[in-house]
């Protein structure tokens, strides 16, 4: 059922288009932030998780879209699956770069393949309350998922350290393409949960989950790629090389991620209140990757 909506920023808002985008990777090195491999593997991970996430946001998208009331909205979730389908795809392209390297995904993706597929996939369900039930409930781990990779987008807008240390600017170019387009339709995941279903404990319920998944996979990819980087004698990566990568710029600061939280479950949340859609589309009308390579 639809419920009453915080307010948006309604200057934040902006129509949504899939940007066609082209990235070449022949001289992108295995460590694209130079001498910080465990940065870079942390970041790496996006490769790992996005191209079957974003698939599955896409696939669940498709499924609500006959439960969308509201004109403008349905505009914005059609937008917003172009967007993701093309982020997928864009990611995915990196994957082959990477075996080349001498890091092969496979084992790692194999997995997250199964996880979005099968334990988060369509459910052998008789039409009626269980099947909706469970469209719901995906639709709200998404808005969770969404609060992140806005919080992401906006951080690596931002990352000036990264330029600083030299890193590779294709790479970057295509984080900041994406990251860019996370925080325009930044508002999107939620606006749908909320006209859709919008029940707190539903919404709370399922932060938990996506953050706990998300810690936990992200913690994992980053053991892969350094365990197995071919490069690397005894790769480790641990909470205290996040902690000493965050206070040096080149990653997002747990404190920040913790502040994050609160803001997601108060009852006035709008994600249009964090970002600048002004930043996001500013860097996406010069981002190489997105404007033919310029």
């Amino acid at each position: 059922m639809s419920r009453t909506q915080p307010a948006p920023v309604e200057a934040e808002r902006t129509p949504l288009k899939a940007r066609k985008v082209a990235f070449a990777w022949s001289d992108t090195p295995l460590h694209w932030i130079p001498g910080d491999p465990f940065a870079t593997h942390t970041i790496n991970v996006l490769h790992l998780l996005l191209p079957a996430g974003e698939r599955w946001f896409v696939h669940v998208y498709q499924q609500v879209l006959p439960y969308i009331h509201d004109d403008r909205l349905r505009e914005d979730v059609i937008g917003f699956i172009g967007q993701e389908a093309m982020h997928s795809q864009a990611h995915d392209d990196v994957l082959p770069h990477l075996k080349k390297l001498g890091l092969d995904p496979t084992p790692y993706t194999a997995q997250v393949d199964w996880l979005f597929e099968k334990l988060l996939g369509d459910r052998t369900l008789p039409p009626g309350r269980a099947r909706e039930w469970w469209l719901m409930e995906r639709v709200a781990t998404i808005a969770a998922i969404e609060h992140y990779t806005a919080f992401l987008g906006d951080w690596v807008l931002n990352a000036h350290e990264l330029d600083r240390r030299g890193a590779d600017p294709v790479m970057l170019d295509l984080l900041r393409w994406h990251g860019a387009e996370e925080v325009e339709h930044r508002s999107v995941a939620f606006e749908l949960f909320m006209h859709v279903d919008g029940g707190y404990r539903r919404r709370a319920r399922t932060w938990a989950v996506a953050f706990s998944a998300l810690v936990f996979l992200w913690q994992r990819g980053a053991r892969f790629f350094m365990e197995n980087d071919p490069t690397l004698l005894n790769g480790k990566a641990g909470f205290a090389a996040y902690f000493r990568a965050g206070s040096q710029g080149v990653l997002p600061t747990p404190q920040a991620m913790l502040r994050s939280i609160p803001r997601y479950l108060s009852r006035s949340y709008h994600p249009s209140q964090e970002g600048s859609t002004a930043q996001a589309v500013a860097y996406l009308a010069t981002s190489p990757g997105a404007n033919g390579g310029r």
